[in-house]
C-alpha cells in the first residue's frame, strides 16, 4: 500500500493563502455556513459600530472596548482560518493531479477496424469516440478498452510506480485520462466527456467543492446553534438584572460573556475536522465522494469483498504442471509452453512464464517452425499449435479427453495404429484424479495432450493478495465481520476463503444475491462496506453505506460507490475504517473539550462582572485576577487563541486505538473533559498575568 506525501501544515505555500483565505471567508454567505462563527461575526461588527459611535461622543474606556473587538474579530479570523488550511492541503493534493491533466493530442479513429488516425485535440473527445494509445502516448480521456493489452503507467493518480496491465473485457479494462501507455497499444472508447472525467471529479472533490455537511455534523450543527441561542437568552436578561441592582453593564462585556460562553471552540474547528477527514484518505490514495461515507466508515459492523479483482489479482496464473505417470515435467512444460506461445490470455502468459522460470525453457522462434496455431474458442474449449507434424492441445479436461477420442477414432477411421493414438484407462484416471483433486483446491484444472498421448494438468488458481489474510484478521479485532462475494462453485469459494481468512463466503452469487445480502444486514441495523471493481458489483456499491470501488475496476462500479481506492487493495477498509473513527473521535473530543472548558470561563467572567454590585462574588475568583476588565479580557484572548491551537489537532485527528467503546469514553472524559476545564484556568491566568504586567488592562 503506498501513502502519499501529505502538505506539512506548516508549508508555507498553505499558511499564507490561508490567511487571505480567513479574510475572503468573511463574506456572510460563507459564514452562514456556520451558525455559532456568524453569531459571533454578528456581534463583532454590531461592537464595532458602537465603538466608532463612541469615538464620534467620546465614550470611556474606548482602549479597553477596542482591544475587545480586535480579539473578537481574531475569534472570526481564526476559525476561518482553520478552515483555509484544511481545504489548502486539499488543493495542493489538486494541484498535483492537475499536473496530470494535461492537453493531449489524441489520435482519433473512425471505426472499430480502423487502421487509419487523426490528430485531434484531447478535449474536443465525446462520449463513445474510439482513439487509438500507443507506447509513450498519454490516455486523452476516460474510457473502455475495447481491444489490445498494455502496461499503463497510473502514477499520476495513485502514486504507484509499478505499471498496471489494462485489456480488453473483465474487469481490467478500464482506463483514466492523463495515464500513460508504457508499452503495447489499446483501441478505446470513450465514455467521458471533457471535463467531466475521473481526475477533474478527484480535483473537484479534494478541493471540497463538493462537500456536504453529514447528518451527524448537522445534528451537532444544531446542538450548536441551540447552546447559542439559549446564552443569547441569557445574556439578553443581564441588564435588566444589573439594572435591579442599581447599576449598568456595558455592551462590550455582554459581548464578551456571550462570545466566551457559546461553544466558539468546536464551531470554529468543525468544517476543519470534516475536510480533514476527507483529506486524510486522499493521503492513503482514497477518494471519498462525500463526508458521510467517511462518517460511515467509522461505524461499519460488515465488509462484503467481490472475490476476483479484489481478494484475488483477477486472473487464473499457472502454478504448478502435473504430468501423469510416465511423463515427466519436463515434457509436459515443453509442451504447455507450445500450446501457449500464442494464446495472449494472463493464463496462456502465465504458463508461457512458468515454463521459462521453473524448467529453463525459452520461448522458441515460431516463424522458422512454420507453426499453424489454434486459437481458443467457447465451442472447442481449447486452444493448441500444429509443428512439425506434432499436434498439442490444452484446455477443459472434458473438451481434451473428447479431443482425444474423436483422434482415437479418426485414427480407426483411416487404418492408423490405433495404441499410438489411444488414452489408456489408467491415465484417463489418473488425469481425472489430479484433475479432481485441484477442483477441490479451487484451483482450475488445464488437460495437455501432444499427438494423442495425455501428458498431464495444468493447475491454474485465483491468487491471493498478498498480505491479506493478516489484514482480515486485523479487521476481526476491529469487530469488523468479512464476507467473500463469488459467482464460483461452494467448493471452489470454500477453499478461497479458507485461503484468505473471511469470515464467511457467498457463492454463485448474482447482483440479485449480493443485493439482498447487503439490504438484510441493513435491515439488522448494521452498517455495511463493500468492496467490488465489476459492472456486476455497480448495484451492491450503490447500496451500500460504504461503497469502495477498486480504481481497476469498470467504469460502472466506480460511479456507482461512494469511495474510490486508487491502489485497488480491499483490505485499505482497515484505513478507511480507522480514518472514520478518528474523524468522530476528533468531533466528540473536541467538542467535550469545548464545553468543558466553558466552565472555567464562568470564573473568569461572571464574578469580573458582578464584582462591583456584590463584592461577596470575589470569593470565586478562584483564578486570582487581577482586575475586572483583566480577566474579561483575558477570557476573550484565550478563546481566540485557543482555536489556533487546537488547528493541529483538527487536522492531524485524535489517534483511534481499537479499545472498546467504555474505555474510549472515559479516556476522552479524563484527557479532553477534565483538560478542557483545567487549561482555561491556566491560560487564563498566564494571559491576565501578561496583560497586567504590560499595562493592557
Amino acid at each position: 500500500m503506498s501513502q502519499s506525501k501529505s502538505a506539512s501544515l506548516m508549508d508555507s505555500s498553505i499558511l499564507l493563502p490561508a490567511i487571505g483565505g480567513a479574510f475572503k471567508k468573511l463574506n456572510p454567505r460563507s459564514l452562514a455556513r456556520n451558525p455559532v462563527m456568524f453569531v459571533v461575526a454578528v456581534v463583532s461588527a454590531l461592537t464595532t459600530v458602537l465603538f466608532l459611535k463612541d469615538i464620534a461622543t467620546g465614550g470611556q474606556d474606548l482602549w479597553f472596548t477596542f482591544q475587545i473587538i480586535v480579539w473578537l474579530w481574531f475569534t472570526v479570523l481564526f476559525a476561518n482560518f482553520a478552515e483555509a488550511v484544511a481545504e489548502g492541503r486539499g488543493k495542493a493534493q489538486a494541484d498535483s493531479l492537475r499536473k496530470a491533466r494535461t492537453e493531449t493530442q489524441a489520435k482519433l479513429l473512425s471505426g472499430e477496424k480502423d487502421a487509419k488516425f487523426k490528430l485531434v485535440p484531447g478535449t474536443s473527445l465525446k462520449v463513445g469516440d474510439l482513439v487509438l494509445v500507443e507506447a509513450g502516448d498519454i490516455i486523452p480521456s476516460d474510457g473502455e478498452v475495447i481491444e489490445g493489452v498494455a502496461s499503463v503507467n497510473e502514477s499520476a493518480i495513485t502514486g504507484e510506480s509499478a505499471p498496471v496491465i489494462r485489456e480488453s473485457g473483465g474487469d481490467r479494462s478500464a482506463v483514466t485520462g492523463g495515464t500513460q501507455v508504457l508499452s503495447d497499444w489499446l483501441r478505446v472508447r470513450i465514455t467521458a466527456a471533457a471535463g467531466s472525467t475521473f481526475i477533474d471529479r478527484m480535483i473537484a472533490l479534494v478541493e471540497g467543492a463538493e462537500r456536504q455537511k453529514t447528518p451527524n455534523e448537522i445534528a451537532l450543527n444544531i446542538l450548536l446553534a441551540g447552546m447559542t441561542l439559549i446564552f443569547v437568552l441569557a445574556t439578553a436578561t443581564i441588564p435588566s438584572f444589573a439594572s435591579y441592582a442599581g447599576g449598568a453593564i456595558p455592551v462590550v462585556v455582554l459581548v464578551a460573556l456571550f462570545v466566551t460562553l457559546i461553544p466558539t471552540t468546536i464551531g470554529a474547528l468543525l468544517s476543519a475536522i470534516g475536510i480533514a477527514g476527507m483529506d486524510r484518505l486522499i493521503q492513503f490514495n482514497v477518494l471519498a465522494m462525500s463526508g458521510r461515507a467517511v462518517e460511515a466508515a467509522g461505524d461499519v459492523d460488515t465488509l462484503l469483498l467481490d472475490k476476483t479483482g479484489t481478494i484475488t489479482f483477477g486472473n487464473r496464473q499457472a502454478t504448478e504442471l502435473l504430468p501423469v505417470e510416465g511423463v515427466t515435467e519436463e515434457e509436459l512444460a515443453d509442451a504447455a509452453q507450445l500450446a501457449s506461445l500464442a494464446d495472449e490470455t494472463p493464463e496462456g502468459r502465465s504458463i508461457v512464464v512458468l515454463a521459462k522460470e521453473k524448467y529453463g525453457i525459452r520461448a522458441r522462434d515460431m516463424a522458422t517452425l512454420h507453426a499453424h496455431f489454434v486459437p481458443f474458442t467457447a465451442q472447442s474449449r481449447m486452444s493448441g499449435v500444429d509443428i512439425d507434424g506434432s499436434s498439442i492441445r490444452k484446455g477443459a479436461v472434458d473438451a481434451v479427453l473428447a479431443y482425444v477420442n474423436q483422434t482415437t477414432l479418426a485414427a480407426v477411421a483411416t487404418g492408423g495404429t490405433v495404441v499410438a493414438t489411444r488414452a489408456s484407462s489408467e491415465t484417463v484416471r489418473d488425469l481425472q484424479a489430479i484433475a479432481d483433486q485441484i477442483a477441490k483446491a479451487g484451483g482450475t484444472p488445464l488437460a495437455v495432450v501432444r499427438d494423442g498421448r495425455l501428458l498431464g494438468v495444468v493447475h491454474l488458481k485465483d491468487i491471493v493478495k498478498g498480505g491479506i489474510r493478516e489484514r482480515f484478521a486485523e479487521l476481526r479485532r476491529m469487530g469488523i465481520r468479512t464476507v467473500m462475494i463469488t459467482g464460483d462453485n461452494p467448493l471452489t469459494a470454500a477453499a478461497i476463503a479458507a485461503e484468505a481468512g473471511v469470515d464467511d463466503f457467498l457463492a454463485q452469487a448474482t447482483p440479485e444475491n449480493k443485493l439482498s445480502l447487503i439490504r438484510d444486514e441493513q435491515s439488522k441495523g448494521k452498517l455495511v462496506a463493500m468492496c467490488g471493481d465489476g459492472t456486476n458489483d455497480a448495484p451492491a456499491l450503490a447500496q451500500a453505506d460504504v461503497g469502495v470501488a477498486m480504481n481497476t475496476g469498470t467504469v460502472a462500479a466506480r460511479e456507482a460507490g461512494n469511495m474510490v481506492d486508487l491502489d485497488s487493495d480491499p483490505t485499505k477498509l482497515i484505513e478507511i475504517v480507522g480514518i472514520g473513527k478518528q474523524l468522530l473521535m476528533t468531533r466528540g473530543a473536541l467538542t467535550t473539550f469545548s464545553i468543558a472548558n466553558d466552565i472555567a470561563k464562568y470564573f473568569a467572567i461572571i464574578p469580573a462582572m458582578f464584582l462591583a454590585f456584590y463584592p461577596q462574588l470575589g470569593a470565586l475568583n478562584i483564578m486570582g485576577l487581577q482586575t475586572p476588565q483583566s480577566a474579561i479580557l483575558s477570557a476573550i484572548i484565550f478563546n481566540a487563541l485557543i482555536i489556533v491551537a487546537l488547528i493541529p489537532l483538527s487536522l492531524k485527528g485524535v489517534k483511534y486505538r481499537a479499545v472498546g467503546a467504555g474505555a474510549l469514553l472515559r479516556r476522552n472524559l479524563l484527557i479532553y473533559g477534565l483538560g478542557g476545564v483545567i487549561v482555561p484556568f491556566i491560560g487564563i491566568k498566564a494571559i491576565d498575568v501578561v496583560i497586567t504586567s504590560l499595562g493592557l488592562a
